[in-house]
């Protein structure tokens, strides 16, 4: 991709710190023992999906694609992958925090988990948010250069 920095370099390793986060808390929601054991909500579900995808398949591709492919992987494909990522974790933190009660009525360590969740869904959803512009401008700046600039002392020869 058309930027490496540090700094992305470590709001990657936060999202993926991120991402291992709400693995850890919607699974243990999920596999929460008690008379609906074989049953959890599918907002929790979801948000166990984003963490899966993000760690799976959406960072391993952002990061390592243009690395080692960079002359087959087309920009607005990582664009797209960074995109969709960013809104799953849009769509599964809001969806969360809408059925979760207010503070004051959440007394136990399964709603303190989701809430938990909920919270670092939402950071999560504002790293992706910053490194999907950051990604956007930078692939719309470097369109049709490709990364080579012009020799301004080059000799010009005019064609017959």
């Amino acid at each position: 991709m058309a930027y490496t920095s540090s700094w992305v370099t470590i709001v990657r390793v936060v999202q993926a710190i991120f991402a291992v986060i709400v693995l850890g808390l919607t699974a243990y929601v999920i596999n929460w023992d008690d008379y609906y054991s074989w049953w959890s909500p599918s907002t929790v579900n979801f948000m166990l999906f984003n963490s899966v995808w993000t760690l799976v398949i959406a960072l391993p591709y952002i990061v390592l694609a243009p690395v080692f492919f960079a002359g087959i992987v087309h920009p607005f494909i990582v664009v797209g992958m960074e995109a969709v990522t960013m809104i799953f974790w849009f769509a599964g933190f809001i969806a969360l925090a809408c059925v979760l009660p207010p503070p004051r009525a959440c007394h136990s360590s399964l709603c303190d988990s989701l809430q938990a969740a909920t919270v670092f869904g939402a950071f999560e959803w504002a790293l992706f948010a910053a490194t999907t512009t950051i990604n956007v401008m930078a692939v719309f700046t470097s369109r049709g250069n490709n990364g080579v600039k012009a020799n301004p002392n080059a000799a010009v020869h005019t064609g017959v």
